[in-house]
């Protein structure tokens, strides 16, 4: 009993000073949106939930990172399970391209997008003759939301599908099922719970998405670049407003979801 009580008297002043380290993290968060928020009025935000600009570059935002979300996935979730199960030729050089995205500016990254949807290359004029205008159009901007926000989700898939034990595949295997059927209902049920963290990342990474976006399509505009023109044109003071308002929705379909996600997981 004494030892227990000086080895914890011993490791208090390590306590305390991790307490306030993380503490300083926390405040260097918590203040900058905490100042952005004292900054404006309650009428400054009414104002601007009224202005069709706004709340159509607000929906535009949402609808385009789901829709990137979701396309993304049919293609994200079996290249996780694939990586899971070491099935992939060069497993770590292929983990290492998904990361890509997270490390490299995303204004290069649009630029990269650029070079491969615009209208003088092969991709970029049989999609405008079929009539997906990826430069200035909506799917130029979901290809500039999952490029940088797909790591989110093939990382937290992986992860996923790497918890489950093989063993489990193994026994439905010999018990008959097809290798598309074991997948359906032991890996994926078992692993939905990380493949569902890693889509709400995706998507709200999306969402946040600027730089890339900004490149390959500015108009039509989504909020991020919103706030950054009006920024650029009248100031803090008429930017702030935006950004106020689509960080509380943001907050509000985030929380919204985790919410869904907890009930489904407890169902």
């Amino acid at each position: 009993m004494t030892g227990t009580f000086i080895k914890a008297r011993r490791a208090e002043p390590m306590h305390l000073i991790f307490t306030a380290l993380g503490a300083a993290v926390l405040l260097f968060i918590i203040a900058p949106l905490a100042s952005m928020f004292f900054h404006v009025t309650p009428g400054e935000l009414a104002d601007t939930a009224r202005e069709s600009e706004v709340t159509g570059s607000i929906w535009l935002t949402l609808l385009t990172s789901m829709g990137a979300t979701v396309i993304f996935s049919a293609g994200s979730i079996p290249l996780a399970y694939l990586l899971a199960r070491g099935k992939v030729p060069f497993r770590d050089l292929v983990n290492g391209i998904i990361d890509i995205p997270v490390v490299i500016p995303h204004s290069a990254a649009g630029i990269a997008l650029l070079g491969l949807v615009s209208g003088n290359t092969w991709l970029g004029s049989i999609s405008d003759r079929a009539g997906i205008h990826f430069v200035g159009g909506y799917a130029g901007i979901m290809i500039a939301m999952a490029f940088v926000s797909v790591p989110f989700l093939v990382n937290a898939a992986r992860d996923g599908f790497a918890s489950v034990p093989v063993e489990l595949e193994k026994a439905a295997l010999n018990l008959g099922a097809s290798p598309v059927r074991v997948f359906l209902t032991v890996s994926l049920p078992l692993a939905w719970r990380s493949i569902l963290s890693g889509l709400i990342l995706m998507w709200a990474r999306g969402m946040s998405e600027f730089g890339a976006v900004l490149v390959i399509a500015y108009h039509p505009m989504i909020t991020p670049v919103l706030i950054y023109e009006r920024f650029g044109a009248f100031g803090l003071k008429y930017a702030r407003p935006v950004a106020v308002l689509f960080i509380i929705i943001c907050l509000l379909f985030f929380v919204a979801m985790r919410v869904i996600a907890r009930r489904r997981e407890d169902a």
